[in-house]
């Protein structure tokens, strides 16, 4: 059993993309679907998918490189972890690299990046950040 699902996912995606490979695997939930939805709607992974397996279902993501194989991900970080919750309101949300990254938010409204919760005008926790 994982005490944080979310940080072992971020875990995952950045020892994938240091070895560079072009796909990762790990166990699904709503949570971290949502995260692959915006990773993907932000530009940073190509896709995800969900795969039938026996135990349990298997999140698959396909992971992004430039085309002289340079990282897309650069740094995924954990903000909010179990033992200190970091909440934000939509007008204080944190700016990655001055908009050069994305930070990802759980809202009411779903996971979603900042600049969707600005636009919706939702605020919630702060999950990860990634450039």
């Amino acid at each position: 059993m994982l005490t944080d699902p979310i940080a072992d996912m971020l875990t995952r995606v950045r020892n994938a993309v240091a070895v560079e490979k072009p796909v990762v695997e790990m166990t699904t939930s709503k949570v971290r679907k949502g995260l692959a939805e915006v990773l993907k709607r932000e530009g940073y992974i190509w896709d995800w998918s969900e795969v039938e397996a026996a135990p349990v279902n298997l999140l698959r993501l396909e992971l992004k490189y430039g085309p002289n194989g340079e990282r897309v991900i650069q740094t995924i970080k954990r903000v909010s972890k179990p033992g200190c919750r970091v909440y934000s309101s939509y007008r204080d949300l944190p700016s990655v690299l001055n908009g050069l990254g994305v930070s990802i938010i759980s809202t009411s409204q779903g996971v979603l990046s900042d600049r969707e919760a600005r636009e919706k005008q939702v605020g919630g926790e702060v999950l990860c950040q990634v450039y």
